[in-house]
């Protein structure tokens, strides 16, 4: 039986820390930021999903913004919002939103999970 430390969920949790322990902080890279909120529905492409709400530390976070798929059965597959959402701190915009398809695959099929957001942000003048 493979150990919990070596499964493969356990291997991509510890891979995706490294990045964000590697990426650049979000407060250097938008230092007018002052909050930060992700409203996030991830749905399989027959049922409903999940929602929940992410607030950012800003302080602590990394500009970095990447996202499990949902489904515990999905190998190699992620949401990586960080493009979407670092073009829209940058460009100081207060609210925005983005839908991320999972790359992943669920045994011999692609993963049907699709992740949408909506963003809301507020800046020091």
């Amino acid at each position: 039986m493979m150990n919990r430390r070596n499964s493969p969920q356990a291997l991509r949790f510890a891979e995706r820390r490294r990045r964000e322990d590697d990426a650049p902080r979000l407060h250097e890279q938008v230092p007018n930021l002052v909050s930060l909120r992700l409203d996030i529905e991830d749905r399989s492409g027959i049922a409903d999903g999940s929602e929940h709400i992410r607030r950012v530390v800003i302080d602590r976070a990394p500009a970095l913004f990447l996202l499990p798929c949902g489904d515990p059965r999905c190998a190699d597959g992620e949401h990586d919002l960080t493009t979407t959402v670092m073009r829209a701190l940058r460009s100081q915009e207060t609210s925005f939103h983005g839908k991320d398809s999972c790359m992943g695959s669920v045994g011999a099929s692609a993963c049907s999970r699709v992740l949408q957001f909506e963003g809301v942000a507020a800046y020091r003048p």
